[in-house]
């Protein structure tokens, strides 16, 4: 098998872990829908002094999520929701509904996504893409006050 000639990668670098950087961020949702956390994100990176290394975002909920996903074109996201709300809708039978009828839905929309991330940091700056964003996915109706633990590990 031949290798591509479209392929490139660039010299590998080393550093030795030396710090980690631990905080918590609170976020209140406005309701189902994305919230766009990058700029809190690179905040935190820089104000971590970091880098190189990687910063890992944990969710600690179970009926919101995260995922890195399209920031130029917002009916992405607007698909997005329309996708998840058609694998999980409301009013499906779903036996678990304490909370309401789209408890359980969010549940599910939650295990289909993410909890947590983890974000390449390369000279001090998060190494998204140009038109990659990072997002918390509120599953439910009512707006919520949501916790995401981030964790820069790395070179500061």
């Amino acid at each position: 098998m031949t290798q591509p000639k479209s392929l490139s990668r660039t010299p590998s670098s080393s550093v030795t872990a030396t710090s980690i950087v631990s905080s918590m961020l609170t976020v209140q949702t406005p309701g189902a829908g994305f919230t766009d956390l990058t700029a809190e994100i690179a905040k935190f990176v820089r104000e971590a002094g970091a880098r190189e290394g990687a910063v890992t975002l944990f969710i600690r909920h179970t009926s919101a999520s995260l995922t890195i996903q399209e920031n130029a074109d917002p009916t992405v996201l607007d698909d997005l929701l329309t996708a998840l709300n058609r694998a999980a809708p409301e009013n499906a039978g779903w036996r678990h509904d304490t909370e309401g009828p789209d408890d359980m839905p969010a549940h599910i929309k939650t295990m289909l996504t993410a909890t947590s991330l983890q974000v390449p940091v390369l000279r001090g700056a998060l190494a998204l893409g140009t038109w990659q964003a990072i997002y918390l996915i509120e599953h439910r109706a009512r707006p919520h006050r949501r916790e995401i633990v981030l964790q820069f590990i790395g070179s500061a």
